[in-house]
């Protein structure tokens, strides 16, 4: 049974502080009233933690803000619950009870203690501020129709349609990146560890080297002699573009030189215009005006050039312009958009158009990564396998030019 701490005064006016038992708040304060005493403040006292308790409130982890498949599963359990007869306030109170990280025991703890209040899901989840928009609009509308539960569901996919995309665009712009780290230190192994071992045994045999197995231990000297430059030089590129990317001016135009780049550039530019197009469909077709649900679209993209013609277009559509016509500029959205938008535009179906771009973007997308897989394999063993040969027949010309004397 909980423990309650008190402060009280009887009758004579004498404080009493101390702490009993009692099933609810309530019941310790008429405890309180029945030896005769004035209840103060009456305050829930903390139960003996266990040690899995104790390390979930130290361990940082447990305090980072929530991901996006935890607000996901818990969206698509509270889905389940209201279409099971479960009311909203039972259905958080019990979702809040089997999260498994603190942070979100404690925020939908404070929604379903908002809603005890008298707000509504949409204001509770607004006010947390750590809910995504397009979550908090679905549920707004869904609130209004009576359809919350419908309304929940449907977030919960958009949101993991959205983060499917944006892990297979990471996946797909990882595997190049660690192709590229893993030549350079097979180079680097090369160049700084075996070769000057080779060189002390070639120069060994008094003969002059062969021209390629000179050209190997030249580049080998000068990469050991500038080797603390080049890793300073390294190390203040990095950190030059990491504080240039963590401005608004310098991220807009990494994201903006991103999509110009080859290959990558139509990874991003296909997973921006399918994310886009899916969360406004879905958006319109839940019954949130245009002018909301872009502004609900422009925050979920990661792009910032992408989001910034979102933002552009929102801005034509209120000065009683067209939709299309900004979100055809080059080098942003896929044309395909500006086209079908168009269409959509002037046969009102609007919603079922951007469903269908963002079905076959998404496609593409998966198509195109296929493909970049496929390309970038056989490019491993030509890259590694190059650099390891010249290194090997540089070496065997030394020891047939010693042989030969």
């Amino acid at each position: 049974m909980p423990t309650f701490h008190f402060r009280a005064r009887d009758n004579a006016g004498r404080p009493h502080n101390g702490r009993l038992e009692a099933a609810s708040a309530a019941l310790a304060v008429q405890n309180l009233r029945q030896r005769g005493w004035m209840p103060v403040d009456v305050k829930k006292g903390e139960a003996d933690l266990t040690l899995s308790e104790i390390w979930a409130r130290i361990n940082p982890l447990e305090h980072l803000p929530p991901r996006s498949i935890d607000i996901e599963i818990s969206c698509k359990q509270l889905a389940v619950m209201l279409r099971g007869g479960l009311t909203l306030l039972t259905g958080l109170q019990a979702i809040s009870k089997q999260a498994s990280r603190r942070v979100l025991q404690r925020m939908w703890g404070q929604a379903a203690a908002r809603i005890q209040e008298g707000a509504g899901f949409a204001e509770a989840m607004q006010e947390a501020g750590v809910f995504p928009q397009l979550l908090v609009q679905l549920s707004r509308v869904g609130e209004q129709t009576g359809s919350l539960e419908q309304a929940v569901e449907r977030a919960a996919d958009t949101l993991e349609r959205r983060r499917n995309l944006r892990s297979q665009l990471i996946t797909a712009l990882s595997y190049p990146l660690l192709v590229l780290i893993a030549a350079i230190s097979v180079t680097g192994f090369m160049v700084v560890g075996v070769i000057p071992k080779l060189k002390g045994f070639l120069e060994g045999m008094g003969r002059k080297l062969p021209p390629m197995t000179q050209l190997l231990v030249d580049v080998s000297d000068w990469v050991r002699t500038y080797l603390p430059h080049i890793l300073i030089g390294v190390l203040i590129l990095t950190v030059s573009f990491i504080a240039l990317y963590c401005t608004p001016v310098g991220r807009l135009a990494v994201d903006r030189l991103m999509l110009r780049m080859p290959v990558i550039g139509n990874l991003v530019r296909l997973a921006g215009t399918a994310s886009f197009s899916r969360a406004l469909g879905i958006l319109v077709r839940s019954g949130i005006t245009l002018l909301e649900g872009l502004r609900t679209s422009e925050e979920l993209l990661g792009n910032r050039y992408l989001a910034s013609r979102v933002t552009a277009a929102r801005q034509a559509v209120m000065q009683g312009g067209t939709l299309a016509e900004p979100l055809s500029a080059p080098h942003a959205f896929t044309p395909m958009l500006a086209r079908m938008v168009a269409v959509g535009e002037s046969a009102g179906t609007i919603d079922e158009v951007l469903d269908e771009v963002a079905r076959f973007h998404e496609a593409q997308l998966q198509s195109s990564i296929r493909r970049l897989s496929a390309i970038i394999e056989p490019c491993i063993i030509v890259v590694v396998g190059g650099i390891v040969g010249f290194v090997y027949i540089a070496f065997f010309m030394a020891l047939f030019s010693a042989g030969g004397a």
